[in-house]
């Protein structure tokens, strides 16, 4: 049987962080653009349905089992959005610029700033895979209107941990790994996998 696992991704910085913990349980980490899969579509509301769509979709591209997340931040005022919509809440082209501008326009109207990134990962043997491994993370924290720091991507700069008093951008690498809700799914399909 092949230890190797495809990335419904072609995200280099996913294809790392995942293979860092997934290479010691015997896993060889490939992500799709290696065996030609092009991206999947992403019709649905939900993150759980997006993930496993991809995760079928480079399953049966390839033949080998697949691994795919989806993810984005919820504001809990504006009843979960931008959810699955996170990457192009504003609209094509995908602008993180842009996506934030609006995320703070569509919460100014609102006291509550909470929200929470979250993050879904799916892991298929078969494209038919009657039980995929699925494991979820969150990470809560609130919306602020003028960004901090320089490291991270999307929406980073402007969500806040009052608990460290930082945004995600302010923290170094290793520590947003720890702590977030992809690094957090991602331990649990670990805990699963073992």
């Amino acid at each position: 049987m092949s230890n190797i696992l495809v990335l419904a991704s072609n995200n280099a910085g996913k294809l790392r962080e995942f293979d860092q913990l997934l290479r010691p349980l015997g896993f060889d980490l490939r992500n799709q653009a290696e065996f030609g899969v092009t991206e999947a579509e992403e019709p649905y509301d939900t993150f759980i349905e997006n993930a496993l769509a991809k995760a079928r979709h480079a399953c049966a591209a390839t033949g080998l089992p697949a691994l795919a997340d989806d993810s984005g931040i919820c504001a809990n005022a504006l009843g979960g959005a931008p959810g699955v919509l996170s990457a192009r809440y504003a609209d094509e082209p995908k602008s993180d610029a842009r996506n934030n501008q609006k995320l703070i326009e569509d919460l100014a109207a609102h006291a509550d700033k909470s929200a929470y990134y979250y993050c879904v990962l799916v892991m298929v043997r078969s494209p038919r895979d009657p039980r995929p491994i699925i494991a979820e993370g969150r990470w809560d924290g609130q919306v602020v209107a003028s960004p901090r720091g320089s490291g991270g991507f999307g929406y980073d700069p402007h969500f806040l941990l009052p608990a460290l008093g930082k945004t995600v951008a302010e923290l170094g690498p290793e520590e947003k790994n720890r702590l977030s809700h992809r690094g957090q799914a991602l331990r649990t399909l670990v805990e699963k996998l073992r």
